[in-house]
């Protein structure tokens, strides 16, 4: 019963990898639309995108979900695929969503707060990271 009313981490490196390869796997289902036009061409009826390029900005962040989605549930180039989720994700829920982050806007502001503690904590010691490069 101390340890579960304790401040000290309890199998914390488990718990984070839990959360970062679900985070990850959420991530390669939103960017997965990349291969599906009629999604893409919803997308391109936004407001927000007909008048900027809409086309090249929608596949780029589709496929940017995508690819820093699988390298976040391998645990691979943790950090820089945090960094680019961080991007995304604040680019949705602040430019797309107009900064409504308390409501409309919630699960963009997550996958921001998310990508925060995956580019403090890294990949931890079940990732690729880990493997690959220590």
């Amino acid at each position: 019963m101390n340890k579960l009313l304790s401040s000290a981490p309890l199998n914390q490196d488990l718990g984070l990898t839990i959360v970062r390869v679900i985070t990850g796997l959420f991530m390669v289902y939103h960017g997965w639309e990349v291969f599906d036009a009629e999604t893409m061409q919803g997308y391109l009826e936004w407001d927000v995108f007909k008048h900027t390029g809409g086309s090249t900005w929608v596949y780029f962040g589709k496929s940017t979900e995508l690819i820093s989605g699988l390298l976040l549930a391998l645990g691979l180039f943790t950090r820089l695929a945090a960094f680019v989720l961080l991007g995304v994700s604040a680019y949705i829920a602040f430019f797309v969503g107009h900064g409504i982050i308390w409501y409309n806007d919630q699960h963009p502001f997550m996958f921001v707060l998310l990508a925060i503690v995956y580019l403090t904590m890294g990949g931890g010691n079940w990732s690729l990271d880990k493997r690959l490069f220590e």
